[in-house]
């Protein structure tokens, strides 16, 4: 079961690193749109579409790797009260009861909507606008692999508890957060 936990880890590792690229091409794409509209008034909705498809895109590519890299939401102060032992049921329990219900849920909700978009052949009611399936497959990838990583994070989780590997996320409060971050721009800075 871990190498299939290294597995999805790898690939959404290998996604998330190379989806932040999505956020410079969106942004390219918007300053050349602005410049375009300035210069020669001219303007184009499939260039706003494509900036949103390309910031979407980067959200929902990421949540994965987000939540691979520990740095989903979570009230830290509450969170940082307990034992790390009580810190991983609370982990596992929100993986299992909240997480992957949630993801199946919209998995389940998502195939027939991005199947029924594919098969009209759906296009925006802008003029000019763009094809949106791709944008809605975008939801269903996104929600796959956060579905796939959350297998992983269970994985580990139980792995951890049963003592089988090391905690590859030691929780820090808030405080240790922001010592190690300054230890490490002091490292920086001193090269």
């Amino acid at each position: 079961m871990l190498s299939l936990s290294g597995l999805i880890d790898r690939a959404n590792e290998i996604i998330g690193r190379g989806v932040a690229w999505l956020i410079l091409i969106a942004v390219l794409v918007s300053a050349a749109n602005a410049v375009v509209r300035k210069v020669f008034s001219v303007s184009s909705n499939a260039w706003l579409e494509l900036q949103w498809y390309l910031f979407g895109a980067a959200f929902l590519l990421a949540a994965a790797y987000t939540l691979k890299q520990n740095e989903h939401i979570r009230i830290d102060i509450v969170y940082g009260l307990f034992s790390r032992r009580v810190q991983h049921w609370i982990d596992l329990f929100g993986h299992l009861v909240f997480l992957m219900p949630f993801t199946l849920l919209m998995l389940w909700y998502l195939v027939p909507y991005v199947a029924q978009s594919f098969a009209n052949g759906e296009v925006s009611t802008n003029s000019g606008g763009l094809v949106i399936w791709p944008a809605k497959a975008l939801l269903l990838v996104g929600f796959i692999l956060l579905a796939l990583q959350g297998v992983s994070e269970i994985i580990k989780k139980i792995a951890v508890m049963r003592g089988v590997i090391p905690d590859p996320n030691p929780f820090l409060s808030a405080h240790e957060a922001a010592e190690k971050e300054g230890e490490a721009l002091v490292k920086e800075i001193g090269k």
